[in-house]
């Protein structure tokens, strides 16, 4: 027999078996003498206990032999001694036979008599018709047995350490009913520990501080009484719980001493906990401790959170912040990810992801704090990963719980992750449960917008529409430049390319290779900090060549024209304001930016715009002076310019008819279809009931299209029973026979519904000869060059008693607040320039007031001459 030595208690094998290890950390197995015990025992691992070695068996294998003694508890009691009086052993058949010592043979005497009381009073395993605890050691589901104990905190023993996050325990369902399976430690993932393959007999090492993982939970749970809650099953059908010492969850333990490394597999389980968990293993980063010995700590951004303005939304997880110094950069939500294009589920809903967030955030103030950066990658630049909260709400999970964002799984190491992944995970699960978003099995409700700028013939059609509306929503989806922009109006489902009215903005440059106007630059990016994917209003006045609406973009109800005027980064365009209607807020805006000496104007001569104003002033200044820059606005204002297309040019003196383009024009378009329905009808082909009296108004056919007009019948030749009438709408005339006239539903389309369209109007500066020959010559060349053309009239004089506008005619483009530079450019120069028209020699005295324009017409009308030009051509024909 051995003396007494002493030895920590690592676990209990058995009721009679003990796993003993010294200082040295060398283990030994014990078994108490001349026992042997049915149920396994669980009071003592962990103590220090002394014990005496009494006999040894020789083991058949391993060539070992096992020792089997007596443990002195620090109770005072002695084993077997005390399990053998409860009842919870009994004596070995052969035990005489080891009792060859004295000590033995004392000790086998007095368990003797011990065994004899206990089987007396039917303790333990005496006891008779005992209920027997049932072990199970394999569950056939492992996912409803886990659905049916999810969240209860069960009462365990850990029987056995395979590794710091795999433990094998004992659950004890109730009294009667134990679980005995593998359970891993929700969370974490620690090393492996060394392993030996048993069907080849190599060995695995162990991964570093796997083996110390290991310790570190033994020494504080094998053989211990703990409580398990289960949180859910691993791909491999095991259980995955919560696993929970007296002193706390030996997961967050495992974490600070750097033996183990945070999962996110489990995040969604765990919920507020992994917070504790994270935290954790940022401690034991931070002190280098375990498996990040030697690793940099965990890096911040040193700035912390800095404010910002969203300038732009490019998806729904990569937006554009512009800080207090204007500077402009790029930044990604952390940690989530926009729908994948690459998914047709998820694709759909990216357009409806962005304008989630756009409506949110564009344009607001925001705080952000980096959370790391993303590498350059081949296609990808680098990247910031920041945190993004508007009022307190983070920008990520907002996407997240409404399905427009997934989140992405980082990996173990990635740092560069946010704040509250754990959150984004929750939200994830719960939004694909809600099937919320991207996750939704309906298809994404987000509306296609119809191109009406596409063509010209599109554009007019919308324009009808529009027209009528005042102050229509709209989402400016793109700037082109200062004064032009790309927008949608979801309640239409329309995509416009909307151009400003009333200024004119300097362009910018349309590519690497282009060079932009001065201040071409600086008006575009105005505007796109002003209105890119802002929420705006417009009204539509009119469309352009190209099929662009021109109109008012107003931003948070102020017009947009008069903010980029101000600036100084546009002028104002004297012909489109006046026929938006804005013309005095923008001249007054540009006066405050000349004043200002603001963009355009840095370099404003107030005496060189005084001049210039003179240009187009129409009279005398009432107070006497030379243009004082505070009568530049209002004289500006005075300028009549009206769109118009010439419809008829009179071969008998070169007058025209003008119709006026906009909402007249269109409510002609529109009777001239009903009028052409109402003659369909047979019961409306009625002959006139008498003869019709001049002055009268009639539905006419005309005879070179065959199509029916309003007319008034001019004069009547009752001998031939003719009239003489006139196509009130276009100007032009012939005589028609008095059966092939209608009457007028004066209620649907007289004169009341729609007045006269076709306007009198004569050419400014402008004398057409008297021959016949020329004069034919001349209305024919009109005629050519006006046909079917929208053109501006420049209104020089209102002629009322004779009922006549005298106009220059000029392209859209020519009109300008310049009055003399579009009259230099204009159809009445050019037909002077042919030889077709002489300056006149009796002046009007409006005509009197524009000598510069005169001047000029003057030496056209020379070179013409010079070049024997139409009326020239056999030489001058004013001279007599």
């Amino acid at each position: 027999m051995s003396a007494t030595q002493e030895g920590r208690c690592k676990s209990v094998l058995s009721g009679d078996t003990l796993i003993l290890q010294n200082k040295a950390k060398q283990e030994r197995t014990l078994s108490l003498a001349f026992i042997n015990a049915p149920r396994l025992q669980q009071d003592e691992p962990g103590k220090i206990l002394h014990f005496r070695v009494l006999y040894n068996i020789p083991q058949k294998t391993g060539g070992g032999a096992r020792d089997y003694g007596v443990v002195f508890l620090p109770s005072g009691q002695t084993l077997p001694d005390a399990i053998v009086q409860e009842g919870w052993a009994k004596l070995r058949d052969d035990a005489d036979r080891k009792a060859e010592s004295p000590q033995a043979s004392e000790l086998l005497e007095r368990l003797t008599a011990l065994e004899a009381h206990a089987k007396a009073d039917g303790k333990g395993v005496w006891q008779t018709g005992a209920k027997h605890v049932q072990n199970v050691r394999e569950i056939p589901d492992p996912k409803a047995f886990v659905e049916e104990h999810k969240g209860e905190a069960i009462e365990a023993v850990v029987e056995r350490v395979l590794s710091g996050d795999r433990l094998i325990c004992r659950l004890m369902i109730s009294p009667g009913q134990h679980v005995t399976t593998t359970v891993l430690v929700a969370g974490l993932r620690s090393p492996s520990t060394a392993r030996t393959n048993p069907s080849d007999g190599t060995s695995q090492p162990a991964e570093p501080y796997g083996n110390e993982a290991q310790a570190f939970v033994e020494e504080r749970l094998l053989q211990r009484g703990v409580q398990v809650r289960l949180l859910g099953v691993s791909p491999s059908n095991l259980l995955v719980g919560e696993v929970r010492h007296p002193v706390g969850n030996i997961a967050e333990f495992l974490l600070k001493e750097g033996f183990a490394r945070c999962t996110d597999h489990h995040s969604t389980w765990l919920g507020a906990e992994m917070g504790k968990l994270r935290q954790a293993e940022r401690e034991a980063k931070e002190q280098q401790k375990g498996l990040f010995k030697g690793s940099a700590g965990v890096q911040r951004s040193a700035a912390g959170e800095t404010e910002a303005t969203v300038s732009r939304i490019f998806s729904a997880d990569t937006l554009f912040i512009r800080n207090k110094a204007g500077a402009e950069k790029r930044i990604n939500l952390s940690s989530v990810r926009q729908p994948k294009p690459s998914d047709p589920k998820q694709a759909s809903f990216g357009a409806e992801a962005r304008e989630f967030l756009r409506k949110r955030v564009i344009g607001k103030h925001v705080k952000v704090r980096i959370d790391g950066k993303r590498p350059a990658t081949e296609g990808y630049e680098e990247r910031e990963m920041a945190t993004v909260t508007s009022n307190n709400a983070n920008l990520a999970l907002t996407l997240v719980e409404n399905g427009y964002a997934s989140v992405i799984r980082h990996r173990m190491d990635d740092t560069d992750r946010s704040p509250i992944y754990d959150e984004l995970l929750a939200a994830e699960e719960t939004a694909q449960k809600d099937q919320k978003g991207m996750w939704s099995t309906k298809p994404s409700k987000q509306p296609t917008y119809v191109d009406y700028s596409e063509s010209l013939e599109k554009a007019k059609r919308q324009l009808a529409l529009l027209s009528r509306q005042k102050k229509v929503p709209a989402i400016v989806d793109f700037v082109k430049s200062g004064s032009r922009f790309t927008v949608l109006v979801p309640r239409d489902n329309a995509k416009l390319t909307f151009v400003l009215g009333g200024i004119r903005a300097p362009r910018s440059a349309r590519g690497p290779s282009d060079v932009a106007e001065p201040f071409g630059q600086e008006a575009h990016d105005f505007a796109t900090r002003r209105c890119q994917q802002r929420d705006v209003e417009i009204d539509v006045d009119d469309t352009d060549k190209q099929g662009g609406f021109i109109g008012t973009l107003y931003v948070n109800r102020e017009s947009f024209s008069k903010s980029l005027v101000e600036e100084g980064l546009a002028s104002v365009h004297a012909y489109s304001a006046e026929k938006s209607g804005n013309a005095n807020e923008l001249f007054a805006a540009e006066q405050r930016a000349k004043e200002g000496r603001k963009g355009m104007w840095h370099d404003w001569d107030p005496s060189k715009d005084a001049e210039e104003n003179g240009e187009y002033t129409d009279a005398p200044l009432a107070n006497g002076t030379n243009g004082t820059n505070g009568d530049a606005p209002s004289s500006k204002a005075k300028m009549d310019y009206r769109d118009v297309t010439v419809s008829y040019v009179d071969p008998l003196n070169g007058h025209l008819k003008l119709q006026m383009l906009g909402s007249g024009k269109q409510n002609l378009d529109s009777l001239m279809k009903d009028f052409a329905n109402f003659h369909i009808s047979s019961a409306n082909n009625k002959a006139l009931p008498g003869p019709p009296k001049a002055g009268d108004v009639v539905s006419a056919k005309f005879s070179q299209d065959g199509v029916w007009y309003r007319a008034r019948v001019r004069r009547n030749d009752r001998e031939n029973k003719t009239s003489e009438i006139v196509y009130i709408d276009y100007g032009n005339s012939e005589t028609q026979p008095w059966s092939s006239l209608r009457a007028l539903d004066t209620d649907k389309f007289g004169l009341q519904k729609l007045k006269p369209q076709a306007v009198d109007a004569a050419l400014s500066f402008v004398q057409f000869p008297t021959n016949a020959e020329y004069l034919a010559e001349s209305c024919k060349m009109l005629d050519e060059i006006t046909y079917d053309r929208s053109l501006v009239a420049m209104v020089d004089f209102n002629d009322t008693r004779d009922n006549l506008l005298w106009v220059t005619l000029v392209e859209p483009d020519e009109a300008s607040g310049s009055g003399s530079d579009a009259k230099l450019k204009s159809l009445n120069a050019e037909v002077i320039a042919e030889g077709l028209a002489t300056v006149p020699t009796k002046l009007k005295p409006f005509e009197k007031q524009s000598q510069d324009v005169l001047n000029e017409f003057k030496k056209r009308e020379a070179e013409a001459k010079a070049s024997r030009l139409g009326i020239f051509e056999y030489g001058d024909v004013t001279e007599d």
